[in-house]
């Protein structure tokens, strides 16, 4: 038992305490501060603020680990994927299939405008900067921290530093793509938040009407055939299985990807890559899972229905939560000394050019709900998912037009197309060379997604 006493068997666990904590005073500073709560700042961005801030104070700096807060970070990007991928989804019509694809076409185009917008302005920064700890490719984290999130911006931002240091640079790639990411939720919220005042003044938003309690079915929380809440196991503890199993599967992947001989290119390019792809390689694997499923209860062969999407859901915004705290209490103002400039010129116009673009494809895709789905798009856009749903639910708060099923379903095309823009993050660092060539073919995808997104229509509302 004295083992126990060591402090060395509590450190991971101190960690999370801290986690915890912060987030419970922060939802409590957001629902009694009335400038927070109109705010709609994400408690949990919140939390990683004030664990970032009190770092550089006394005791509370050795207490925070930046490592660990990192690992967190990575590993509750891949699980949040994995549950969010096991989730039964089903689109009601062909006329919301497409829309759907559309939608995806828009995340996808985004993240390629902001990766542009971040090179255009890196580039040139690099060439006529005289600063060793800066990168050409840095501009590509804009996408990773403002479309993607912490969980993105960390891997990234480790790959890059990593290949920077190969090339002779010192370049805090973590912090720059975390620092991103956090920039992106304030951006997110405060500009959705005057926007949406904005025009609640000039009369141009109709606010629906809130429920004054919401009211809930057992069809919300499970659907016919499930197996009970709790048997011989309760089913919590089922969705927690899958998902974690279906995570081993997706280290076994990398791990056997790892041991394959692949000469210079396999171990300075593809291995790093693969195990930054933690998240994409889940979903995958997560959605071949659920088809497994899925086949085995048509033959059958499986009785009831294990996957309980509302229980799902939860993992994954659990998950979620975790990550924006602990990617925003692992960044280090002293690693982003010589990297201001490029910081907030990054930050400023990513959010000018995100904010108009994602604006006028809406209006070109939503006739009928073009602010629901700017909101939606945009909160999603420059933090997550979770930030769409939030700005989302101030002007339609029972989810009566179809932006928040979009936004949900639009996760497996938005993969589809930006799958190569994945694969760009890997080929740009390489070289100046690569980076230019990468701009280049940007531009050219980005002008393909625009001409199938604003493409005429025979009916202009479908």
């Amino acid at each position: 038992m004295s083992s126990f006493a060591n402090l060395s068997s509590w450190e991971w666990l101190i960690q999370i305490f801290i986690i915890v904590v912060a987030l419970l005073i922060a939802n409590l500073i957001r629902c009694n501060v009335p400038l927070f709560r109109r705010s709609l700042l994400p408690s949990a961005l919140l939390a990683g603020l004030l664990i970032m801030c009190l770092k550089p104070f006394g005791c509370f700096s050795t207490l925070v680990d930046k490592p660990t807060m990192e690992i967190i970070t990575y590993h509750t990007l891949g699980l949040g994927f994995v549950a969010m991928a096991l989730k039964n989804k089903k689109i009601k019509s062909a006329t919301s299939t497409i829309k759907v694809i559309e939608t995806g076409a828009v995340t996808a185009s985004t993240y390629i405008l902001q990766g542009l917008v971040g090179l255009m302005i890196t580039v040139p920064l690099f060439l006529w900067w005289n600063n060793k700890e800066f990168f050409y490719s840095a501009g590509l984290l804009l996408p990773m921290g403002y479309g993607q999130g912490p969980g993105q911006a960390l891997n990234f931002g480790t790959t890059f530093a990593s290949w920077a240091e190969g090339q002779g640079l010192v370049f805090h790639g973590t912090d720059f793509g975390l620092s991103i990411a956090a920039t992106g939720f304030i951006v997110g919220s405060l500009i959705g938040v005057v926007f949406m005042n904005i025009l609640r003044r000039r009369g141009k938003l109709k606010v629906r009407e809130k429920a004054e309690s919401e009211q809930y079915t057992l069809a919300d929380y499970e659907s016919k055939g499930e197996i009970p809440h709790s048997e011989s196991i309760d089913k919590l503890t089922i969705q927690l299985c899958l998902v974690l199993l279906v995570y081993a599967l997706v280290f076994l992947l990398m791990y056997g990807v790892q041991q394959l001989e692949l000469g210079n290119f396999g171990v300075n390019t593809l291995k790093p890559l693969v195990w930054g792809f933690n998240f994409l390689w889940g979903t995958l694997i997560g959605v071949l899972v659920r088809w497994l499923i899925g086949r085995l209860r048509k033959r059958n062969l499986m009785q009831r229905e294990y996957i309980n999407n509302y229980m799902l859901d939860r993992i994954a915004g659990t998950c979620f939560d975790i990550m924006i705290v602990a990617g925003t209490a692992a960044i280090d103002f002293n690693n982003l000394r010589g990297l201001w400039l490029p910081l907030i010129l990054v930050c400023t116009f990513g959010a000018v050019v995100t904010f108009f673009y994602v604006l006028r494809c809406c209006r070109k895709l939503y006739p009928d709900y073009e602010y629901e789905g700017f909101f939606s798009m945009f909160g999603m856009l420059t933090g997550t998912a979770s930030n769409g749903m939030i700005l989302l639910r101030e002007i339609d708060p029972r989810f009566e037009t179809p932006a928040a099923n979009n936004l949900v379903l639009q996760t497996i095309p938005a993969l589809a197309f930006g799958f190569p823009v994945l694969l760009l993050m890997g080929f740009a660092p390489l070289s100046f060379t690569n980076t230019l060539i990468t701009m280049g073919i940007m531009v050219v995808a980005l002008l393909l997604f625009c001409l199938f997104i604003f493409r005429k229509r025979k009916n202009p509302k479908s």
